[in-house]
């Protein structure tokens, strides 16, 4: 190799590593949080009718286990309650079972009313979905006919921490 390629190239070397460390830097400091994410949706359109009894016995209970239900928190210990918009007439049920995400327990059968009543508890960080609903109807006699009627179920999420 001739002198003057080798000066050319050390020459060329020099500027590449002056050029590299002479550039600018800037910082910035980035901000971000993420907030409590309780959110709950319901699919299905579940219908009960009680259409037979055994003699000498109440009506019988029918039940529905069509609807399903998915859930997202990210919160410790989150709940999930359910009531209705308004209490059953005399003599009739309106039951609901949950079955709970991997994280969580349900609390089994539960008479709604319009008060609240905890469906399913322990949820923990856990997204959960296709989850199933079974409704129940139950009748004494004392309901007597009732004709076609509807309740609003509300379901709640609440969060522990």
């Amino acid at each position: 190799m001739s002198k003057r390629i080798i000066r050319s190239t050390v020459a060329l070397a020099l500027m590449t590593f002056v050029a590299g460390t002479a550039g600018a830097q800037a910082t910035q400091t980035v901000t971000f949080a993420v907030n409590a994410v309780n959110q709950i949706a319901v699919t299905g359109s579940p219908s009960l009718t009680i259409t037979t009894a055994v003699a000498g016995s109440a009506p019988t209970s029918v039940t529905d286990a069509t609807a399903k239900w998915a859930v997202t928190t990210n919160q410790t210990a989150a709940k999930v309650t359910a009531s209705i918009d308004l209490d059953m007439p005399t003599g009739l049920t309106l039951s609901a079972t949950l079955v709970a995400p991997s994280v969580g327990t349900s609390a089994g059968i539960k008479a709604l009313s319009s008060t609240a009543v905890d469906v399913v508890s322990g949820m923990t960080k856990v997204a959960g979905s296709n989850l199933g609903i079974t409704y129940t109807l139950d009748a004494t006699t004392a309901a007597g006919v009732v004709g076609t009627s509807t309740r609003t179920v509300t379901y709640t999420v609440t969060g522990g921490t």
